[in-house]
């Protein structure tokens, strides 16, 4: 028996309005099962596939589907997040949207439609400009810098009709923009059309996923990196945060802190854990491991960001490093703050080829090598910034 079915009013129902979905979902009545992720085996060792899962407490997007065995199953359908300061707007787009298979998520201010999102993240927002508190330029800017919210399409609405206000949405990073007053045939092709954009950022998030689940396996590998990577994104977050930098870049510090030896994965284990230093044969291998990650995240578009940090963290200040020679600020800020970062954590953690440093000693080194191997400033920084950085610390 294949567990897909759906019902429009099944057995154990009741109808009407859930508070979070604009009346659109109806859920199961009586004891809540278990919720299961999809590819996971309901009890009778069943599959649950990806575009059905077992029924658990009341989320926007799922919908109760009928029953799998003994349990409820529930469809996931994709939510739309309205934001408009006027009730009456918010009510006629709700009605337009009624007719297609979607769940509706309504906010009346950009704070509002900003707590939905970092909550639980909708696949498509409607966004009006115009709004007290916050217009929708705003919120569409904070959506595009949250990490939930950078592949999030947004179509802005709005009765102002000039160019100007079109350029507007765009430059802040909005994904389509329609015109008051709504028409609900416009209304219901554009958001099929950001839904559709919406899978495929959905399976290039995936494809993103797989490439940071490699660079996981790498640290694996070896227990003397064990969550080497994690604190090198965390501190290297950290001091973005100190220098001011937006939170699209401090995500991409975290991100690139993460997955900026992925290259390693195609560099021998003998390699990698020699317990002394490295030949002049083996040498070449151990820094190929640079353009070998590049070239494995560089297929990948929501992670381009990331490939000065990947290509760049073993220049060095004076010029003297690789691939590229570059010195100065010709090297990337972010690949000169992981470089940083990365250098300290690797200093006061055990290595195959000598024992952990402690602060103090990691620190002076970092120090001898400002201007030569590292940016002086970012050095300062994480000086500085030791007292707040404990995760940093000998383990």
């Amino acid at each position: 028996m294949r567990c897909t079915r759906r019902s429009s009013r099944p057995a154990g129902t009741l109808p009407g309005p859930t508070a979070s979905s604009g009346g659109r979902s109806r859920r199961p009545v009586g004891p809540v099962p278990t919720w299961r992720p999809p590819g996971s085996r309901s009890p009778d060792g069943r599959w649950v596939t990806p575009n059905v899962v077992l029924a658990g407490a009341r989320h926007p997007g799922v919908r109760w589907a009928g029953l799998c065995g003994s349990e409820s199953v529930v469809e996931l359908m994709p939510v739309v997040l309205v934001v408009d300061d006027s009730a009456a707007n918010r009510e006629l787009i709700r009605l337009f949207l009624a007719t297609i298979d979607c769940d509706v998520m309504l906010a009346e201010d950009g704070p509002s439609a900003l707590a939905l999102i970092e909550a639980s993240p909708p696949d498509l927002v409607l966004l009006d400009v115009r709004m007290p508190r916050m217009d929708g330029y705003e919120v569409c800017r904070r959506i595009k810098a949250m990490p939930r919210g950078r592949l999030l399409p947004v179509v802005m609405i709005t009765g102002l009709s000039q160019t100007t206000h079109r350029v507007m949405a765009l430059e802040a990073g909005a994904d389509d923009f329609m015109a008051k007053p709504v028409e609900g045939a416009e209304l219901i092709a554009r958001v099929r059309s950001a839904l559709r954009l919406k899978e495929l950022y959905n399976t290039l998030d995936s494809a993103e996923h797989v490439i940071f689940s490699l660079a996981t396996a790498v640290e694996a590998k070896d227990s003397f990196t064990e969550r080497h990577t994690q604190r090198v994104g965390e501190s290297a977050r950290l001091l973005g945060e100190k220098l001011g930098l937006p939170e699209q870049t401090l995500d991409t510090l975290y991100r690139g802190g993460i997955i900026h030896d992925i290259g390693k994965i195609g560099v021998a284990d003998s390699i990698l854990h020699k317990p002394g230093p490295l030949d002049a044969i083996e040498l070449p291998q151990m820094q190929a491991h640079v353009a070998i990650g590049e070239s494995i995240v560089r297929p990948l578009h929501s992670t381009s960001g990331l490939l000065p940090i990947i290509r760049h963290h073993h220049e060095r200040f004076d010029g003297s490093g690789y691939p590229d020679g570059l010195r100065a600020r010709e090297i990337p800020r972010m690949a000169r703050i992981v470089s940083v970062c990365d250098a300290f954590d690797a200093l006061v953690n055990d290595r195959p080829y000598r024992t952990r440093r402690s602060t103090q000693e990691a620190l002076a080194v970092l120090r001898a090598g400002a201007g030569t191997q590292w940016d002086p400033e970012t050095v300062d920084l994480l000086a500085s910034e030791l007292p707040t950085l404990h995760h940093l610390g000998a383990a």
